[in-house]
């Protein structure tokens, strides 16, 4: 086994001048500045009153994990010879709140629309995502069902 290290650099940025002084004092906003690369502008879901127009920490896991399948799918599919042409994914997430306010997520559908030519084995290419969990590091990560809903579009 080979460990990797991941880092991010998170900084708060919602301090309004009192910190943290009272729950109405400070925003529920950061960025994520991982050098070399972005800054990504981050707040609190919008359900908890962050900002709807920044990511939050829930749409960049349901992205990271479609991401993630979508590499290892790009991978299989190019081993078996399938020579896809577009790949996009809307996944969809479902979490709850308990009473206490506690969140997670309960499952989650990734619902790729794959573009393949003419003449491909659609069987053959739809199987190659049953394979995945099994090596995805995001899916192997999260301890909810993931379910796979993909379409395909026949080019040429």
């Amino acid at each position: 086994m080979a460990e990797h290290d991941y880092t991010a650099r998170v900084v708060w940025t919602g301090n309004r001048g009192e910190g943290t002084a009272h729950y109405g004092a400070y925003a529920r906003s950061w960025n994520v500045e991982t050098p070399g690369k972005p800054v990504i502008r981050c707040s609190n879901d919008p359900l908890l009153g962050g900002d709807p127009g920044l990511h939050n920490p829930e749409d960049m896991l349901i992205a990271a994990l479609s991401a993630c399948h979508m590499l290892w799918y790009l991978h299989f599919a190019s081993d078996a010879g399938i020579a896809v042409a577009a790949y996009e994914d809307e996944p969809l997430a479902v979490g709850e709140t308990d009473a206490r306010g506690a969140s997670r997520f309960l499952n989650a559908t990734l619902r790729p629309r794959i573009t393949v030519p003419k003449g491909t084995d659609l069987a053959a290419a739809d199987a190659l995502h049953g394979r995945i969990h099994d090596v995805c590091f995001i899916a192997r990560s999260v301890n909810f069902p993931v379910r796979i809903a993909a379409r395909y579009r026949v080019a040429g």
